[in-house]
């Protein structure tokens, strides 16, 4: 079981190319794909979820073209959107059933059943019959992925499911996301580097609507080992650091700027050697590609 994508271009009508010449093979389990917001993410997972065409290139689905056979791939599909709006008035319970009837469940059993399983497995169930105006955000995140598994998809996305969460409710959006990816492709989209780190076996790093690279997060964080160095400096040196060395990212700890630099060498005596994250492999993707990182 796979996605398949070859070639995939996408301009919009102010002249944005969003997507360029993207290729890409998704295998079953968590696939991260990780980029700033404006980078591609949302343009890439509509097109697969069929909410819009591509100007150029394919995208299969264990054999279904997604770009002749859109019905198709939606009788597999799970999708839960970066803006994901819910009715007010309306109980979890209510508005599940009514998604599941949608999506096709028209045995009554079968749609109660499902409706019911799936409260409990994102801990809803207790809530079940609050109106969804009244769930708070990683609650209402909760319900998303609950309808986005209607109907046993086998291809799933989400994209940005972490962003405006407490860390909390991260936490519990985590351990649900991490039971779901064990018998499925699951398409993560985030900003988040934690989010890549903590669940996905697969990634890809994107900007600017091209993929800048691909492989395991474990692979991303190693090709920088031995090549991290950390320093403190004082905030006005920062631009001479920039001019001088490659520097990926500046911090503030403990109210003291700190700056990690990618060599071959030590720079000079005062850095010393950093462990590099995926964070750390992120930034200097993104410092190579001469894309501003956003605060």
């Amino acid at each position: 079981m796979n996605l398949k994508i070859e070639n995939l271009n996408k301009t919009y009508s102010n002249g944005v190319q969003a997507l360029k010449n993207v290729s890409l093979t998704i295998e079953k389990g968590m696939f991260g794909l990780l980029g700033q917001n404006g980078a591609g993410k949302s343009t890439l997972m509509r097109t697969i979820a069929t909410l819009q065409d591509a100007d150029s290139g394919s995208i299969d689905f264990n054999g279904i073209d997604v770009g002749s056979q859109p019905d198709k791939l939606r009788e597999v599909l799970g999708y839960l959107p970066q803006e994901f709006g819910v009715y007010p008035t309306a109980t979890a319970t209510e508005l599940l059933t009514h998604i599941a009837d949608m999506k096709g469940i028209s045995d009554a059993a079968e749609r109660k059943m499902q409706v019911e399983a799936l409260l409990e497995k994102v801990n809803l169930w207790d809530v079940r019959n609050k109106k969804l105006g009244g769930y708070s955000g990683g609650m209402k995140q909760r319900f998303g992925i609950a309808q986005a598994l209607l109907g046993n998809p086998k291809l799933i996305i989400v994209d940005e499911p972490t962003a405006g969460l407490d860390p909390m409710e991260r936490n519990r959006f985590y351990n649900l996301l991490s039971e779901i990816g064990e018998n499925t492709v699951v398409i993560l989209s985030t900003h988040i580097v934690e989010d890549v780190s903590t669940l996905c076996n697969q990634m890809a790093i994107i900007g600017k609507g091209e993929l800048l690279l691909t492989g395991t997060p474990d692979h991303v964080e190693s090709a920088l080992r031995g090549k991290l160095w950390e320093k403190q400096i004082e905030k006005h040196e920062l631009a001479k650091y920039e001019n001088e060395m490659t520097v990926i990212s500046s911090r503030f700890h403990l109210g003291k700027l700190m700056i990690t630099v990618v060599a071959d060498d030590l720079p000079d005596g005062n850095f010393w050697t950093k462990n590099p994250t995926l964070e750390d492999a992120y930034f200097n993707v993104l410092s190579n590609k001469k894309i501003t990182v956003q605060a």
